[in-house]
């Protein structure tokens, strides 16, 4: 059956086209962009190996030619937002250039929100997976730790800007579905909210919520979630 391998396969270990036939009409990038721009405009539950056939104007069966297995066509859509990726010269300052690679990251998952579903390490032995993951080592060059903790570094990171970016996104989705304002939504939960903590049945949340009853900055928490992971791998800072 089309799609189904004897063996588990690595796609960027196989020829651009197996089989037989006339030269092929469409490469990986045409592939994977038109994966994307169908999961940019539809979401993720829209790319079908049916959808990106009629995209290219081909017929289903043989894109299978090209690709395997949808989890292919997912790495090659990862690779190729992956290339988004800014690879600057490391400015010698790790944490400066770390917190910049996290904030760009999170940019990248902003203007693709499926990615965030994507992220996994199965899908992390890709050409431009890697070129970040060497540009993330460069820039940790300074940092005196060996390598399995820079690794440990970089994968913790890009887990908090996944986690959190993923929850921003869900957030802001669920506002555009909402028949009201997210205003309006607000006011009724904070409402709700303050008449359960003013029972009394939750002194430490009254507690909380007086020493900081402002609106929250966002963009601040962000910024200490990543301070703080950077914090632990420190040296000086121990």
């Amino acid at each position: 059956m089309a799609g189904k391998a004897a063996e588990p396969q690595v796609i960027w270990a196989r020829p651009e086209r197996t089989g037989r036939g006339p030269r092929p009409a469409f490469t990986r990038a045409d592939i994977a962009a038109a994966a994307v721009r169908i999961a940019d405009t539809g979401g993720l539950d829209a790319v079908s190996m049916r959808h990106v056939a009629a995209e290219l104007g081909c017929g289903t069966m043989s894109l299978y030619n090209y690709v395997p297995r949808k989890e292919d066509l997912y790495e090659l859509m990862i690779d190729a937002v992956g290339a988004e990726h800014d690879i600057r010269e490391p400015s010698g300052d790790w944490r400066a250039d770390m917190i910049r690679n996290a904030q760009e990251t999170r940019g990248l998952m902003h203007r693709h929100t499926w990615v965030p579903r994507l992220m996994s390490g199965v899908y992390g032995f890709s050409p431009n997976t890697l070129r970040y993951l060497e540009h993330c080592l460069a820039c940790l060059e300074p940092l005196d730790v060996p390598y399995s903790v820079k690794m440990e570094l970089v994968a913790l990171l890009n887990g908090v800007v996944t986690t959190y970016t993923a929850n921003e996104i869900a957030t802001a989705e669920r506002t555009r579905a909402m028949p009201w304002s997210e205003e309006d939504e607000n006011a009724v939960r904070i409402a709700y909210l303050g008449s359960q903590v003013a029972t009394g049945k939750y002194p430490r949340l009254a507690a909380a919520f007086m020493a900081d009853s402002g609106p929250i900055d966002l963009e601040a928490v962000f910024r200490r979630a990543l301070e703080r992971v950077l914090d632990a791998f420190d040296p000086d800072l121990r």
